[in-house]
């Protein structure tokens, strides 16, 4: 999620867990803690890693359970050595501080770009995928609750507001999953009639909101894109479908990049050649044509590609993306989603 809502959820928790008189410190420190995990950018651009390298490592070590509990109890120990609220309410403080680093990559991982939870350990980044990286609907409960409760401080309504802010925000990530499950539900019935049953899928709110979701699943060829709003839209989904090079895919897999980024992404890419350099496209954040991150990974091709330095590609977007549209979209069922078909 955004840096505001990280900032924002480690305050609340860490407010929370202290007593009244500690809770101005506690949602200075939880403010802190909560956006420290994406801190990781800064040794990651001192580095100077290729782009694929840097996407890949991003909510990594940093993020991971196995490193962040023994870091906040790390943390705590010396704390407790050297600042006195600490030594006043040793449990609380340990409880405040796990709190507002352990919930950032657990909220993170709601997001479709996967988090490494259990770094080191080799499993593919989680991503439940039922929130937008900036969804309001979720952020501005838990802004309020701050805001009051730094005016308010050691008083109990302070506590109440928090209390309030992290219940809703609660409540509309819980909506966030019955949304995404009622959308499965549709996408599954339609890509079954299409033969498409088993084939690879995800499905992500479009940007700033859970009401109007985009479903992608991955064919022999390419994939097929739809989008269904729980307003508007009835009836079966409708795909289109786009082709990938896949068979210029399946020539690199064994590059380095492109391994890293297949487990990376669970294998949702697009394949194209453009300028004489494969490039492959994360599907997952996005929408056809447009795509955030996009990587050349390798050139030639006559007869065979030769591995690259990632370099990551930026042309210009498509208006289909602007916000506009995707507010109209919410409301209103286009005549291609009734007409339109695979």
């Amino acid at each position: 999620m955004d840096s505001l809502t990280q900032i924002v959820l480690g305050a609340s928790v860490a407010a929370l867990a202290v007593p009244a008189a500690h809770r101005r410190r506690a949602l200075l420190a939880g403010a802190a803690l909560g956006t420290l995990p994406d801190l990781d950018v800064i040794p990651l651009a001192l580095l100077g890693v290729d782009p694929v390298t840097n996407m890949t490592w991003h909510r990594g070590p940093s993020h991971s359970l196995l490193v962040l509990a023994p870091l906040g109890w790390l943390l705590w120990l010396w704390l407790k050595r050297v600042w006195a609220p600490v030594r006043e309410a040793p449990r609380a403080w340990l409880l405040a501080i796990q709190l507002a680093l352990l919930t950032h990559p657990l909220l993170d991982a709601f997001t479709v770009y996967g988090t490494q939870l259990l770094w080191p350990l080799p499993l593919r980044p989680t991503m439940w995928s039922s929130l937008f990286i900036i969804d309001l609907g979720y952020t501005l409960w838990l802004l309020l609750g701050v805001i009051v409760a730094c005016w308010l401080g050691a008083r109990p309504a302070a506590r109440t507001w928090l209390l309030a802010g992290v219940v809703l925000s609660t409540v509309y990530l819980g909506w966030s999953l019955v949304a995404k499950a009622l959308v499965e539900r549709e996408a599954a019935r339609s890509l079954a009639a299409l033969g498409l049953a088993d084939a690879p899928r995800f499905s992500v709110p479009m940007p700033f909101n859970t009401l109007l979701w985009r479903v992608v699943a991955m064919t022999p060829d390419g994939f097929v894109e739809g989008e269904r709003s729980l307003v508007a839209d009835r009836g079966p989904m409708r795909f289109r479908h786009y082709p990938s090079d896949t068979r210029a895919l399946a020539e690199v897999a064994h590059f380095p990049a492109v391994r890293r980024l297949t487990w990376f992404n669970h294998g949702f890419m697009k394949a194209e050649v453009r300028d004489g350099k494969l490039v492959l496209s994360d599907l997952r954040m996005g929408a056809e044509p447009d795509y955030t991150f996009r990587f050349a990974v390798a050139e030639g091709g006559n007869p065979h590609w030769q591995e690259i330095v990632p370099e990551q590609q930026r042309w210009p977007w498509s208006e289909r993306r602007a916000l506009d549209v995707l507010w109209r979209r919410i409301w209103a069922q286009p005549e291609e989603s009734v007409t339109g078909s695979r």
